[in-house]
């Protein structure tokens, strides 16, 4: 069998946003909106429509939002009970996530957040 040599494959990288505005994240045309301008700001192509379901069970509901781009996916989950946002995005092409971490901070106008980054191979 023929030895794969390991080469970078993508990025990875898991943002979760604390204290965001409560319009922000349940609302979904402002979670539309916002994934044009993320990527926009990623400086990626969008391919296909925006997926945006709003379901939960009892106290844990809230939007959930897919995104293919050219370069793989953007998904996102808000928690309207808590004011909070997870996303995470996977790109083959490379890009900064501290900086598109800050972008999120400031559309959700969170309080802080938590940035996990793994490159793929």
């Amino acid at each position: 069998m023929a030895q794969i040599k390991n080469w970078w494959w993508g990025r990875s990288a898991s943002l979760d946003l604390h204290g965001c505005d409560p319009k922000m994240v349940s609302d979904p045309e402002i979670i539309k909106k916002f994934v044009r301008k993320l990527t926009k700001e990623l400086k990626m192509k969008r391919v296909g429509p925006t997926e945006i379901k709003r379901f939960g069970h009892g106290e844990l509901r809230g939007y959930s939002m897919m995104q293919f781009i050219e370069t793989s996916t953007v998904i996102a989950h808000f928690d309207e009970r808590g004011d909070r946002a997870f996303l995470d995005i996977f790109s083959c092409k490379k890009y900064n996530a501290r900086k598109i971490a800050k972008f999120c901070k400031e559309y959700f106008k969170a309080k802080d957040y938590r940035l996990n980054v793994e490159e793929r191979v």
